[in-house]
């Protein structure tokens, strides 16, 4: 069993890893919120991110696999620089502020498992492992493990069954959409939109896919090569001709890998609703905050092995997520002012990239102790994504259908389609977001 789940792991690509670490403390507690307040009522908003989702970061993906290079590189050469260090002003904040919740709710979860043992430690230990990790680990076996803390994403499925939810129910839920047409109802809604679609994750799948094909293309020069001393004579067009086709290959590859890989983070973010809205709503707890106050809810309501599934899931997600938001964050920085360094290289290869990475992930350690709470995090986090996500989709669409970048694989319809719905929805929740603020 054990090497069948290897293998099926090995065969996956960045995006399983880019659809689980959408679904970080920070999202589980924005779901969570949604679960407390309104029950089942938000379950049907699955049906509509999981196309959405997995129809941008497919784009984002084909675009690394073209351009062998970053989103932020792409924007570099094809674009004003006033739009790439719009995006920075927005981008930077928000990252950092996700980092600094993610950590502040795996230092809370685990004191709530271990309540002798004060949270800040734990959130210290947890950056210390993390920066370790990141740092250390050779390429592969980083990605790998990652891989598998995939696998902590299981625990929230497994929740929901402990809390005895009423099927017929859900499936009506899930659906037969219901919509409260009021301020706050609408504004969970745009929660858990800018929480399933977030900026950071265009960059990380664009910057994974760029790093693999250039492996693989690494690898055919080789393979020329071997021709050429073999004394099989190609042209170049043959030899592009061959480059074409693999290419065709590693899409179709990169597609069910990056499907996969959202409706995993759609499944989960379905089953935190579920396990939330169930047992919780129907406890009358109806505010929730964080993702600790989520999982001592659950103690009483739903037995205490829900309760550490759920707690272990937070802390899992976190190993997870954090090496993501800390890598895009790097890929963007280092990008904009042409450092060399990826994730592939060393650290003495590429010092100012893991700089970057080590410098977010403290600051977000500090930020939770500065006078800024993991609340007030989530909300300017949203609000910052927000406003960056409907800019950057508009920019991905317009990448994407640019033949002199794309060449021959430039968006099909049905991309453009869902490219332009995502875009409008996540203009409309922008704008809905910012009247939040100015009229609360």
């Amino acid at each position: 069993m054990f090497k069948k789940v290897k293998k099926f792991l090995k065969a996956l690509g960045p995006g399983i890893v880019t659809g689980a670490s959408d679904d970080d403390p920070s999202g589980i507690a924005t779901y969570s919120q949604a679960g407390a307040k309104y029950g089942l009522a938000t379950l049907w908003t699955v049906i509509i991110t999981f196309p959405l989702m997995a129809a941008i970061q497919e784009i984002c993906a084909r675009i690394g696999l073209i351009t062998t290079v970053g989103l932020t590189t792409t924007l570099k050469n094809h674009y004003p620089k006033w739009v790439l260090y719009l995006m920075i002003i927005f981008s930077v904040p928000a990252i950092v502020l996700n980092i600094g919740a993610d950590i502040a709710g795996m230092g809370a979860v685990a004191h709530l498992i271990f309540p002798g043992i004060h949270a800040i430690i734990f959130s210290v230990l947890f950056t210390g492992i993390l920066l370790f990790f990141i740092i250390y680990l050779p390429y592969s076996t980083f990605v790998s493990v990652l891989k598998y803390l995939c696998l902590t994403l299981m625990l929230y499925i497994i929740v929901p069954f402990f809390t005895k939810p009423d099927w017929a129910a859900v499936m009506k839920a899930t659906f037969i959409p219901t919509i409260k047409w009021n301020k706050e109802f609408i504004g969970m809604l745009v929660a858990i939109l800018g929480t399933t679609i977030s900026p950071y994750l265009f960059f990380w799948q664009t910057a994974m896919e760029a790093e693999d094909v250039k492996s693989v293309k690494r690898q055919m020069m080789v393979n020329k090569r071997l021709v050429s001393i073999n004394g099989e004579k190609l042209t170049g067009e043959e030899h592009k001709k061959k480059e074409n086709k693999l290419l065709g290959l590693l899409i179709s590859k990169m597609s069910l890998d990056v499907n996969l890989g959202m409706l995993l983070s759609n499944m989960i973010m379905f089953f935190t609703i579920l396990a939330t809205g169930t047992a919780l709503y129907n406890q009358g707890i109806r505010q929730i905050d964080t993702v600790e106050q989520a999982a001592k809810a659950l103690e009483p309501v739903a037995g205490k092995a829900s309760y550490l599934l759920f707690a272990l899931g937070v802390i899992g997600t976190g190993f997870l997520a954090i090496p993501v938001l800390s890598g895009s964050l790097s890929y963007i920085i280092s990008e904009t002012f042409g450092w060399k360094g990826n994730l592939d290289r060393k650290f003495n290869q590429a010092k100012p990239f893991y700089a970057v990475i080590i410098v977010s992930v403290i600051l977000g350690l500090l930020m939770n102790y500065i006078g800024i709470s993991p609340v007030d995090a989530l909300l300017y986090t949203a609000i910052l994504y927000g406003v960056t996500s409907p800019v950057i989709i508009a920019i991905l669409l317009h990448i994407s259908n640019n033949r002199k970048v794309m060449g021959e694989f430039t968006n099909g319809r049905i991309s453009n389609i869902l490219g332009l719905a995502t875009f409008l929805l996540m203009a409309v929740s922008a704008i809905f977001l910012i009247y939040l603020q100015f009229t609360s």
